[in-house]
């Protein structure tokens, strides 16, 4: 807290999204994912050898959860094909710290992510429960309150989740009893109704620019319960002229698991109707985004155009992973930025969303962030070009682009945007194997930033094992 800062003296809870808590094996305190070493993800997506250890055991699946510990929120970037870069959480609990009573009052929340949402959201309930209790028999709880104008009463919770984070809140706060102790939630990019990058997850790596070996990406994520929590469960499916919702049985014809995609879908009606107590949600906008699949003989391919009951196609757009409608629930307002789903967490200004729900101000505006629009593969070949595709720029000198490899954290490019055939476009020089962040900016507003991982040629081959 810094003298001067507006505080709150409610308890907070940082949710992170799929992927975004460290995984270590409990028996001998090694890091299965989240590692500081960006080579490590283009090593585990190209040889699958890294992958094993998070596939779900017979007895993780049958309910023993002791394998695998969550020990911390992500600290360095990671990846996943589909799925795409996950910025570390770093300056939004540095935020939320800076803007509590006291240290004590913040709580991070890693969870198994592997496993169902459901279970990680009574693990969420009880450990947020404790830490509100915890905080208000600490003394900064009494001082801050001393502190304040008005004596606010007894602290409360608030939770700042991001992506599937919202989803663990929106399950734990199905219990009356925890609700009453829940002041606010922050969702920030949740797919309160999924996302159909799940699908394509799903479908052998269907959609992936290169042809990574596509039987280990699908058997890890066919296997992951937590996966199937962010299936779509609105009308995603294009079928001739018509639209319709992704069935078990379109789930099984791609390689999935019939009986997780049930459970998950399960797991989803019971919170259909579940409020979330003074809900603010933040929403990644403008990026090219899968919104729809089409459907073929056991292949899955991405529609970036939301299907409409009256048959048109929109394209609405999203943060490059969540559609945009997805990532709202109709009764709650929300906040659009320009920025990918990885990193609407650490957004300049969707953090300062974040801290101004905290203390019921607002030092915005929040919204005149811009609304730039990147898309770019998430995976490419080593030594070959990759074009950057910059949307809502007025004309090319307006955009400034940069290339930066998250290892040594040394700019390696910086291509120009221009005009070709109705929209901007910057060429990325091709690049040695790694993980790079592209980013884009213009008109003062926020960079926005993409994940992008180069392979050695050799990942392009078939997956013969």
């Amino acid at each position: 807290m810094h003298a001067g800062t507006p505080t709150t003296h409610d308890a907070v809870v940082v949710v992170p999204g799929i992927m975004g808590s460290e995984l270590v094996d409990a028996a001998s305190g090694r890091t299965l994912w989240g590692l500081a070493d960006p080579r490590w993800y283009v090593s585990a997506w190209t040889t699958g050898e890294s992958l094993r250890a998070l596939a779900l055991t017979d007895e993780e699946r049958s309910g023993t959860h002791t394998r695998v510990r969550a020990s911390r929120l992500l600290r360095f970037p990671a990846f996943a094909p589909m799925l795409a870069g996950f910025a570390p959480y770093t300056s939004l609990v540095a935020a939320v710290r800076q803007t509590a009573a006291h240290p004590a009052a913040v709580l991070e929340f890693p969870y198994d992510w592997r496993l169902p949402v459901a279970h990680n959201a009574r693990l969420l309930a009880e450990s947020a429960a404790r830490h509100l209790e915890a905080w208000r028999a600490h003394p900064a709880h009494d001082e801050s309150r001393r502190r304040a104008r008005s004596d606010p009463g007894p602290a409360r919770l608030v939770l700042v989740a991001h992506s599937m984070g919202g989803l663990l809140a929106r399950h734990a706060c199905r219990g009356p009893e925890f609700a009453a102790l829940v002041r606010g939630v922050v969702t920030l990019g949740t797919p309160f109704y999924g996302a159909p990058k799940a699908v394509l997850l799903l479908a052998s790596g269907d959609g992936s620019p290169v042809k990574l070996p596509r039987k280990r990406v699908r058997e890890l994520a066919s296997g992951l319960p937590g996966v199937y929590g962010l299936l779509p469960s609105y009308r995603c499916v294009r079928d001739g002229e018509d639209a319709r919702g992704i069935t078990t049985g379109d789930v099984a014809s791609l390689g999935g698991d019939a009986e997780l995609a049930d459970a998950a879908y399960a797991e989803r009606d019971l919170v259909r109707d579940t409020p979330l107590p003074g809900h603010l949600q933040v929403v990644g906008a403008h990026q090219p985004t899968v919104q729809a699949v089409e459907l073929d003989s056991g292949a899955a391919a991405p529609l970036t155009v939301t299907l409409r009951p009256d048959g048109r196609h929109v394209d609405l757009g999203g943060d490059g992973t969540v559609p945009r409608e997805s990532a709202q629930l109709p009764q709650h307002p929300a906040m659009p930025f320009a920025q990918s789903h990885g990193a609407v967490a650490s957004h300049a200004d969707a953090i300062l969303v974040v801290q101004d729900m905290l203390t019921d101000t607002r030092t915005g505006p929040w919204q005149g962030s811009g609304d730039l629009g990147l898309g770019i593969p998430d995976t490419a070949v080593a030594g070959e070009p990759v074009q950057a595709v910059v949307v809502g720029a007025e004309k090319a000198a307006d955009v400034s682009c940069a290339v930066v490899d998250i290892g040594s954290r040394m700019r390696v490019a910086t291509p120009q945007a221009v005009a070709r055939d109705g929209t901007h476009i910057a060429e990325i020089p091709g690049l040695p194997a790694g993980l790079y962040t592209v980013q884009i900016q213009g008109g003062g507003a926020a960079p926005v930033r993409q994940t992008l991982m180069v392979v050695p040629a050799s990942a392009t081959e078939p997956d013969r094992r």
